[in-house]
């Protein structure tokens, strides 16, 4: 081989290590890049099905759970989801992963309680749940943190008898793409009855806590604050907002004239839906609209409709733009005093003005046309003057001032009525002992108010069944 073919040949050898390196580089790119948007999507999913909100603590460590969900059982304290191999779900197997996310059950075979919306998650996609598994085990960090163990009283603590639960309640779901008249209802449908599971909190439970089918999103009672009816209903639900108005609401938490988000959805807004595409969140008001409407036969109108039944005079003077949230000192002096009109100039006058209209850019909302204070019950209303409203929306962040420590049920009790009456809903009167009860989480289920009846029963039949043993054996002696 001559000196000329030897460096041609070197030279092709070259080429050759050259393009399998660049095309190596290349592979390695691509694959980096599909990794990349399979975390992305995985993030997308978990943002959508609101993780963080329950499994993040008092806004500390994102995932790493120890926050305690109000139920009506007692409180369940939100596991750590991060992937720490000690106290999250690093050990976890994918198979494990979408076995407590679709049926309950933990990595150690014990059974979750349904304040995880395992209920609705069922219908998750193989191809959400993969990208939600990469997503937490590759880019959410591990964090150590020991969560305290769940402990709710006899017989709920016998976590056994969820088994029997979910045979009863338990259905596989239904996943993205099963409606091709519609591609953007049915994406809204899938981000409000799964990813969302929008009716674990506006559906009304059954005796059992299971959601009663036939009420679909007509509205429910969460731990002291009323999930209200988001049906197309246009006086009771939903129907007189448009698809962009509650696509507003779900990314901003309120949309002005209608209402405003608290309590848990003020966190579904800050901590899920605000990160969300417009596009979902248009789907899913798109969708809203559609779900079949449920009327409350009492309701008149819709609730931002009410405007007072005893108006005040109109202010004529320019009212600020954004006051400091403060509170006049002297407000509760008078630590007796129940005058509703004396406590409204006091706690609440300086945001909402005297004339209940609130501020011109309505960082403060006006108290009239204002959902909370139209609806047929007070119960949001309470709960806003009791907890406050601290809410992170993509516009702003709202904060409003909690005054549970500062004012006794009998002087809620006054503020809600001359705000019903001057600004919103006329007919709903609040009384000091329906303060305490709201105060106390809302009503009691009927199935907590029957449990010590009903273990008092199942003692009898125990008891029942071992004389009837033992007289049979007694029989039996006597006949041998």
């Amino acid at each position: 081989m001559t000196i000329i073919s030897i460096v041609h040949t070197r030279g092709w050898i070259l080429k050759g290590l050259m393009l399998a390196t660049v095309g190596f580089v290349s592979m390695v790119h691509a694959q980096a890049a599909a990794d990349d948007a399979l975390v992305a999507h995985g993030k997308a999913v978990a943002i959508a099905g609101d993780c963080a909100a329950c499994h993040t603590d008092n806004k500390a460590t994102p995932f790493a759970g120890g926050r305690p969900i109000g139920s009506p059982l007692g409180n369940i304290f939100a596991s750590n989801i991060t992937p720490s191999k000690t106290n999250g779900i690093g050990n976890y197997t994918e198979e494990q992963f979408a076995a407590a996310l679709r049926r309950g059950v933990d990595a150690r075979g014990r059974h979750l309680y349904p304040a995880m919306p395992y209920t609705a998650y069922a219908g998750i996609s193989d191809e959400d749940m993969h990208a939600m598994y990469v997503y937490f085990m590759q880019a959410v960090p591990p964090v150590d943190n020991a969560v305290p163990p769940t402990k709710l009283s006899f017989p709920y603590s016998m976590r056994w008898t969820m088994a029997i639960w979910n045979a009863l309640y338990l259905k596989k779901g239904t996943v993205e793409g099963s409606s091709p008249d519609s591609k953007e209802i049915d994406r809204g449908r899938y981000l409000v009855d799964t990813l969302g599971h929008c009716s674990s909190c506006h559906t009304p439970r059954n005796l059992l806590m299971a959601e009663r089918s036939g009420k679909y999103l007509g509205g429910a009672n969460v731990d002291g604050w009323i999930a209200p009816n988001i049906t197309s209903d246009p006086v009771s639900g939903i129907g007189g907002w448009s698809a962009e108005e509650i696509a507003a609401y779900l990314k901003n938490g309120h949309v002005n004239g209608k209402g405003q988000a608290g309590g848990g959805m003020a966190e579904a807004v800050e901590q899920s839906l605000r990160y969300m595409p417009d596009s979902d969140l248009h789907a899913i008001g798109v969708y809203l609209k559609s779900v079949p409407a449920i009327r409350v036969a009492s309701d008149e109108k819709p609730a931002y409709e009410y405007a007072g039944g005893t108006p005040l005079p109109s202010i004529t003077k320019l009212e600020p733009q954004r006051p400091d949230v403060t509170r006049d000192p002297n407000f509760a002096k008078d630590a007796s005093s129940t005058d509703g009109s004396v406590l409204y100039s006091g706690a609440c006058a300086s945001c909402h003005q005297p004339s209940g209209k609130g501020t011109g850019d309505q960082y403060f909302p006006s108290l009239s046309h204002n959902r909370a204070v139209g609806m047929s019950t007070s119960d949001n209303l309470v709960m806003a003057i009791l907890h406050g409203i601290d809410r992170e929306g993509a516009d702003m962040h709202v904060l409003m001032p909690a005054f549970d420590r500062d004012l006794n049920d009998a002087q809620i009790a006054a503020v809600a009525n001359y705000v019903s009456q001057h600004f919103g809903n006329p007919g709903v009167v609040t009384t000091t002992a329906q303060v305490a009860q709201i105060r106390a989480g809302g009503p009691t289920p009927l199935l907590l108010r029957l449990t010590p009846y009903l273990l008092a029963a199942a003692a009898i039949v125990v008891l029942l069944i071992v004389w009837l043993i033992f007289r049979r054996k007694k029989s039996r002696r006597v006949r041998s």
